[in-house]
């Protein structure tokens, strides 16, 4: 695909607050666009759809379904990570940050608290009725800002920004649609829906590219990694707390505690190691970035379910193998590292030495699901190693500075 032209919409950054604009695009060259507190705002409301997908992982796990709550995880994750992609992205290119637009994120985020009330019954029941409800008003404020676009552009422009409003509207039917299949028909119907919802921007973008900014986006997903890293941390702590409390088993936990610490810090270290936005050129490059991330994302938020399963067993209280429980870290660990790799690390890497720390690293952890009690910290300490390791190699490269290649 060939990218537009630049779009000649006003650049926002240093005007002054006015109540009702024109929703004409953003620069796509706006070397100052930031996040905005409204963006960051709109984050922190998905740290209790990600906290609901979590502890029914949790609970799933320790009680020995690791099948049937993988599964569940998958679907109810997919739909706080679509929520999230479906606004970063429009808010990227059309953010004008009047009046209307704020009440209509403001519909959005009812949505997403809405949505996140139904995940239990979603994930234990399979009844999408709550969760569908809050999808209906997420796309309805979301399909209105789409048409709220297309009456500001003209062309090509004007017949994506329509293609999206369209193609919203028709996934949304299929989804309240769902809700009348029978029960045993959902699990498959599911994936068909997704698929759907997963071609409407490649169908609506396919001559054009909505003018959406590549820092801009690698901010917000670094954001986004961050809010759910810091999720992790946060059921890991309270987990930690509990167990002590009511257990006061703190030889136990000692080892769980001080390899997730490693395991986090490593994360966020690796993460955060490249300079990702130079590689998003066009939507070539972008797109696959932008859904990988729901393995990013999924594994970030799985690794603080591992955690609390991971403690559980350690004071008695789950009902699971040593190795299950090991596992529950290591694994979500491992698919963090492999894709932070797969999707833009490996791209600022040089030569086989650079390249093999990461991949070689998420083997390595999983090899660690077999240290018994010991596995989290195992993993924790090569996560530390493997983050020493790459700082040590971007130092010793010549074509490579420190900050491309330090993880």
């Amino acid at each position: 695909m060939t990218p537009p032209a630049t779009p000649v919409g006003p650049d926002f950054a240093g005007d002054g607050y006015e109540p009702l604009r024109r929703m004409v695009p953003r620069r796509r060259d706006d070397a100052h666009r930031a996040a905005t507190p409204l963006e960051l705002f709109f984050d922190l409301c998905f740290v209790v759809a990600v906290a609901q997908a979590g502890r029914q992982l949790v609970h799933a796990l320790a009680e020995g379904h690791p099948g049937t709550g993988f599964i569940g995880y998958c679907f109810v994750f997919w739909g706080v990570w679509w929520a999230w992609m479906n606004f970063t992205w429009f808010a990227s290119a059309y953010d004008c940050d009047d009046v209307p637009y704020r009440i209509a994120t403001l519909v959005q985020i009812a949505g997403v608290l809405v949505y996140a009330a139904g995940v239990p019954r979603a994930y234990n029941a399979n009844d999408w009725t709550i969760a569908v409800i809050g999808y209906l008003i997420m796309r309805l404020a979301l399909t209105t800002q789409w048409l709220r676009a297309a009456a500001a552009e003209t062309g090509g422009a004007r017949k994506v920004a329509l293609t999206y409003a369209v193609g919203i509207m028709i996934c949304q039917a299929a989804w309240v649609a769902l809700l009348f299949a029978p029960e045993q028909d959902r699990r498959w119907l599911f994936p068909i829906v997704v698929v759907a919802e997963l071609l409407v921007p490649l169908i609506a973008e396919r001559d054009r590219e909505t003018p959406w900014n590549a820092h801009h986006i690698v901010e917000r997903y670094g954001l986004f990694t961050l809010i759910v890293l810091g999720e992790t941390m946060s059921a890991s702590t309270i987990a930690v707390q509990s167990a002590i409390d009511e257990h006061d088993a703190v030889g136990e936990l000692l080892p769980i505690a001080c390899g997730g610490l490693l395991i986090v810090f490593s994360a966020w270290w690796i993460y955060f190691a490249v300079p990702a936005h130079e590689r998003l050129i066009s939507n070539r490059q972008a797109l696959p970035w932008g859904y990988g991330h729901v393995l990013i994302f999924g594994s970030a938020a799985a690794i603080g379910a591992g955690m609390e399963v991971a403690i559980e067993h350690a004071v008695g209280k789950a009902h699971i193998s040593e190795f299950a429980a090991s596992a529950a870290v290591t694994v979500p660990t491992a698919v963090f590292l492999l894709m932070v790799w797969l999707l833009h690390a490996r791209h600022f890497k040089r030569g086989t030495a650079q390249q093999l720390p990461l991949p070689l690293a998420a083997v390595a952890i999983l090899g660690c699901t077999f240290a018994g009690g010991w596995a989290v910290l195992a993993a924790g300490l090569v996560a530390a190693a493997t983050v020493m390791v790459g700082v040590t190699l971007s130092y010793q490269s010549p074509t490579s500075g420190p900050v491309r290649s330090n993880a």
